[in-house]
């Protein structure tokens, strides 16, 4: 699949720390078989590559001269067959109306739903070990801060996603 033909995701970046934690998480739950890309927020799963230049400029005039979003991570939540934690961030929320409406006739069913930001770190287990590991978590989890760095779009290929473009907020 060309760059032109690939599909675009768009996430948002952690800050170092945050993503070391959420990436270790993964790496440690996640079938390495099927790790192919590093723990991530994802906004949208799927924008036509027609759209790169406007998305680029859109996700430019979200990031600079603001303040990176206020985010936390809340809880944890059962993905049946995976685990992922919670985010809520009303600020990265409005962003993300934003971009929504701007590309709302290009939308996927999938990115038209109510969005239910959250970090994967398990996915595709059986159901039996999803819900042990829910539980583990679940006795030591703390609510707490989220550092959003910025925002980033990506090919997605099948495979590990080819980056596109990063834009840190800068406020």
């Amino acid at each position: 699949m060309t760059a032109e033909a690939a599909p675009i995701i768009v996430s948002a970046v952690f800050g170092a720390e945050d993503f070391s934690c959420l990436n270790g998480l993964r790496r440690r739950h996640f079938p390495p078989e099927r790790n192919v890309v590093d723990a991530h927020l994802t906004l949208f799963h799927h924008l036509p590559p027609s759209v790169a230049a406007e998305l680029k400029h859109r996700l430019n005039a979200e990031t600079r001269g603001t303040r990176s979003p206020p985010a936390r991570l809340t809880g944890l939540m059962s993905l049946g067959r995976g685990v992922a934690l919670r985010v809520e961030s009303p600020a990265l929320q409005d962003i993300r109306d934003r971009l929504s409406d701007a590309f709302s006739g290009l939308l996927t069913p999938q990115d038209r739903q109510r969005w239910r930001p959250h970090v994967t770190i398990q996915n595709k287990v059986e159901p039996v070990e999803a819900r042990a590991l829910l539980e583990e978590l679940s006795r030591e989890f703390v609510p707490q801060p989220l550092k959003i760095a910025g925002l980033a779009s990506w090919y997605y290929r099948g495979g590990p996603w080819e980056p596109l473009s990063t834009h840190r907020f800068t406020g």
